[in-house]
């Protein structure tokens, strides 16, 4: 994998241990020779994590909409910005750029992003891996739910392994680069129409 896009929030929330896992995320990809494609702000965990990539030499693309270059503030010291025009546009041009994809602890917009992503790769549309860096158990109840689709017939089990999650970045990277997207199936299954 050469670049990663990163899911994060615009603030630091409650814990430490948020802005914590951000910045030695940003590091890891850096010191790894992973670009990071995120979107764009220097504030919040997306500020954390551009900061601490770029201290280690790494590049990080951001890419924001015009609507919230100024309310999320655009980190200006990025080693490319791509302005584009809306919420939809930032996460194509994101999936566009990047080989695969992680979610750090967030609010609605984070979970909605790595959301389509990962039901871009339910689909087919791509065979990238998704994953979620699962911070003092942050994501623990967004797992169960994938668990309870499942039991309920909302989601093969093929696909909900599909999501890659660990609570260490290193560990997190590891599964990443051994990722094997399983063969197309239908989504639909025809007995049940």
């Amino acid at each position: 994998m050469k670049r990663i896009a990163v899911f994060c929030g615009s603030r630091m929330g409650n814990s430490p241990q948020y802005k914590e896992a951000a910045s030695v995320l940003g590091s890891l990809l850096a010191k790894e020779g992973i670009d990071i494609v995120y979107g764009g702000a220097s504030v919040g965990t997306m500020g954390a994590l551009a900061d601490s990539a770029l201290r280690e030499g790494g590049k990080v693309i951001g890419v924001i909409p015009q609507m919230l270059e100024q309310r999320e503030l655009s980190h200006q010291g990025l080693s490319e910005l791509l302005v584009v025009g809306s919420m939809h546009e930032r996460k194509a041009k994101m999936e566009e750029l990047a080989d695969g994809f992680i979610a750090l602890p967030g609010g609605p917009g984070t979970l909605e992003e790595l959301a389509e992503v990962f039901t871009w790769a339910q689909l087919g549309a791509h065979r990238k891996p998704v994953a979620l860096l699962n911070v003092d158990h942050y994501y623990d109840h967004f797992l169960n739910l994938f668990v309870h689709m499942q039991k309920e017939g909302f989601l093969e089990e093929s696909q909900r392994s599909m999501l890659i999650h660990d609570n260490d970045a290193a560990a997190l990277l590891a599964g990443m680069r051994s990722y094997q997207p399983p063969h197309a199936a239908p989504v639909i299954d025809r007995s049940q129409t």
